[in-house]
Parts: structure tokens; C-alpha cells; sequence
């Protein structure tokens, strides 16, 4: 699959437990969405709270292998502003294991190459009109990411570049609209169309599969 293309680095499912993390989450509106926009594509927008973010649903065992950088990222996540996209939502992509191998948060160094990509997803979904339903992957460590189906060692998840996400409509639709985006100017990077989800990335050249 194109996506695992080497990009120039070196480099689960979980069971429920009670758990919250405080922190600050500042999220507002997004200027990037166009003014055409329909208002009603925001109906589904969930604006988060400004001192707790909700892990609820997350593994005991992996929240408290993040330590600080859960709060962290999270507050990165959130000083995005992203409107359609839940800093809940970003979080759950990483909180999974396969095997005895959990997968972790993006080391630090990496936490802003997300910014493009969650950023065509949440344009992708106010143009769709549809929230998005769950993303599947992003960052994906070393470890974790060689226990993974297919993925190659330069996959572009391992950059924090590329993301696998699910709307409540056809996979194929969301292939197509995110094309268009794509050929409207807003990015450069991969697309790629499975029966399930979309996975897109920003790695700044245009790839299909």
C-alpha cells in the first residue's frame, strides 16, 4: 500500500475504566472553513470543556503509561481549534495494543505534523455535513506499528502525518470529497480508499490507492 511509503525519519482494543484528567482545553470556532459553508454542517460540533477532558472509556494501564503527555498533548490538540474533530477523539486513536504491545502517544517532537492533517479532517467534515464517527489511526510507535496488518516501517502514521478516519456515510463518498479538497489546493498528500474508512495524510506529495 502506497501509504507506508518511507518518510525521512529514523525512527486493541481496550477495556473501559473510570479515569479523568484535568487540564486547560481552549477550543472556538475555526476560520479555516470556507463562509459557503452551510451552518447546519456545525449542528454536531461538540465544543469541549475548559478544565476536564473525559477518558472515561480509556485503559487504565495506557493512561497511566502516558503520564504528563496525556495532558499535554491534549492541550495541544485542543490549541487547534478544531471544530469537528474531538480532542477525545484524537486520543482514542492511540489508546490501543495488540498483543502485549500498547501503542503510545506522538513523542513531542512530532506533535505538530497532526496540525495539517486533523485540519483537513475537520474541514472534510463540515463539507460532508456529517460528524466524524471515529478516527481509527494516527500515530502509530515503532513497536506498535510492526505488529500491525500491512504497514510498512516508513509508514507515514510512524510521522504523525497520516490518519484513518470513519463517517457515518460511505467510505467512498468521504474518498471522493477528500479528493476534491485535495484538488482544490487545500493539501498535498495521500488518499486512500478502503471499504470502511479513508486514510489521508499531508506528507506535501499527492499519492492515490
Amino acid at each position: 500500500m502506497q501509504e507506508d511509503q518511507a518518510f525521512a525519519l529514523s525512527s486493541e482494543e481496550f477495556k473501559p475504566t473510570r479515569r479523568r484528567v484535568l487540564g486547560a482545553f481552549g477550543v472556538s470556532s475555526l476560520a479555516l472553513i470556507a463562509s459557503s459553508t452551510p451552518a447546519s454542517a456545525f449542528f454536531f460540533a461538540k465544543k469541549e470543556g475548559a478544565s476536564s477532558l473525559d477518558l472515561s472509556s480509556f485503559p487504565s494501564e495506557w493512561v497511566h503509561r502516558q503520564g504528563r503527555n496525556l495532558t499535554d498533548y491534549a492541550n495541544f490538540i485542543g490549541s487547534l481549534k478544531l471544530r469537528n474533530v474531538r480532542t477525545e477523539q484524537v486520543i482514542a486513536a492511540h489508546a490501543k495494543r495488540r498483543g502485549s504491545v500498547w501503542n503510545s502517544l506522538p513523542p513531542k517532537s512530532l506533535w505538530k505534523n497532526a496540525a495539517p492533517t486533523l485540519k483537513v479532517i475537520d474541514r472534510l467534515s463540515a463539507e460532508l455535513n456529517q460528524p466524524v464517527k471515529e478516527i481509527v489511526s494516527a500515530y502509530r510507535s515503532p513497536a506498535y506499528n510492526a505488529r500491525c496488518a500491512g504497514a510498512k516501517r516508513g509508514s507515514w502514521h510512524q510521522a504523525n502525518v497520516a490518519m484513518d478516519v470513519k463517517f457515518p456515510i460511505r467510505a467512498s463518498i468521504v474518498t471522493s470529497r477528500v479528493r476534491s479538497l485535495r484538488s482544490r489546493g487545500m493539501f498535498k498528500g495521500g488518499v486512500g480508499s478502503y471499504w470502511n474508512f479513508t486514510h489521508i495524510d499531508t506528507r506535501g506529495q499527492s499519492v492515490d490507492w
